[in-house]
């Protein structure tokens, strides 16, 4: 047999093994139908229906006019009224609202001086675009229709939390859920599999351990692994971006342990589905995904469509970012983060025992 023929006949039997394996076809085929329509769908650089607070402090038919235009651009979703300025400053602390737009008592005399600016826009700088978004309304003409002068500049832009508008403010505390959605669901997809490649599950079969404690015995270790990756991402982010932690490292800590559970627990239930590590680390991928582009790392959670906020409230990191944050950038307590908090619990709830409901102690 000359060589050609053997690497043909080399080619052939993978091929045979690969059409065999029903999960690795799906993988192959579901991978880029999947994350072309969800991501095509779902990234949106032209940035819609931002929370904002309102604090009217003219309450004019002119003001009220301001707002129902503001209203009007589809820029904004949800505005909110605040009585005072601690109150706007709260909402947004809390994450209620991402833009707070402030309009003086005297506002129809600064519109018509054109010497101070009639409207201040404070923007979350802890995330991503928003001031971008500001810059937009900034730029349209809803001063000028109510007779401000061209030359003047009617509207101020504030960043909140973020007055030097780094970037590196942004991204550095999110990253640390990035990386731990990277390592800590890799690490625990192939556990499972690991232990049946290895003939190790043969001699966990036989022993008394529960499949409860099997599964909760395989987190641990990485939960200490998950805590020295966010340790590390902070002091690094403070030593080399000058990223301060605004808020209590307790609750940071208690945040990152229930997130670190979570992205554990899926890890796991992948690995109860997938039969070998190939298939553990395809599928650990598309998580990864969805979770990096469509949590709000990169680009503003509200500026997505209905449908694609819906799926990324099932990803953990989506609740993850919001509380890392507020915790690191805007000193929000743990405390005030019931909803995001909530839906972390469930999910690790879910995933660990649908895990612990598909393990079985034999080998079939």
């Amino acid at each position: 047999m000359s060589w050609l023929a053997r690497l043909f006949a080399i080619a052939q039997k993978e091929v045979r093994q690969l059409a065999r394996d029903r999960i690795t076809i799906g993988l192959i085929v579901g991978i880029p139908a999947i994350q072309l329509l969800l991501f095509g769908y779902a990234i949106n650089f032209d940035v819609r229906g931002i929370s904002a607070v309102v604090l009217d402090q003219a309450r004019t038919s002119l003001s009220r006019r301001l707002v129902g235009d503001l209203g009007a651009t589809q820029v904004l979703g949800t505005i909110r009224q605040a009585g005072s300025e601690a109150e706007l400053r709260g909402l947004m602390q809390e994450g209620e609202a991402n833009v707070g737009i402030v309009i003086p008592p005297d506002v129809e005399r600064r519109i018509a001086e054109g010497g101070r600016a009639a409207l201040q826009i404070l923007v979350d700088g802890s995330q991503p675009a928003l001031e971008n978004v500001a810059q937009g309304l900034a730029a349209m003409p809803l001063l000028r229709r109510a007779g401000a002068p061209a030359a003047s500049r009617p509207v101020e832009i504030l960043v909140a939390w973020n007055p030097e508008r780094r970037t590196a403010v942004q991204i550095v505390p999110a990253l640390c859920g990035v990386i731990l959605t990277m390592t800590m669901v890799v690490f625990t997809a192939s556990a499972i599999v690991r232990e049946r490649e290895r003939g190790n599950l043969e001699l966990l079969i036989t022993t008394p351990v529960t499949r409860g404690q099997l599964m909760t015995g395989k987190l641990l270790p990485y939960v200490g692994i998950g805590f020295i990756q966010v340790t590390l991402v902070l002091l690094l982010g403070w030593w080399l971006f000058d990223v301060p932690v605004a808020g209590s490292l307790l609750d940071l800590y208690l945040g990152a342990l229930l997130f670190i559970a979570a992205s554990l627990a899926l890890g796991l239930f992948i690995s109860t589905l997938a039969q070998t590590q190939f298939q553990a680390i395809q599928m650990a991928l598309v998580t990864m995904l969805p979770s990096i582009l469509m949590s709000g790392f990169m680009f503003p959670f509200e500026g997505m469509p209905e449908l694609a906020q819906a799926i990324a409230q099932l990803l953990p990191l989506t609740h993850f970012n919001e509380i890392i944050r507020g915790i690191v950038l805007r000193g929000t307590r743990l405390a005030d983060m019931g909803p995001e908090l909530g839906k972390l619990t469930l999910f690790l709830a879910v995933m660990l025992t649908a895990a612990v409901a598909r393990f079985q102690k034999r080998l079939d």
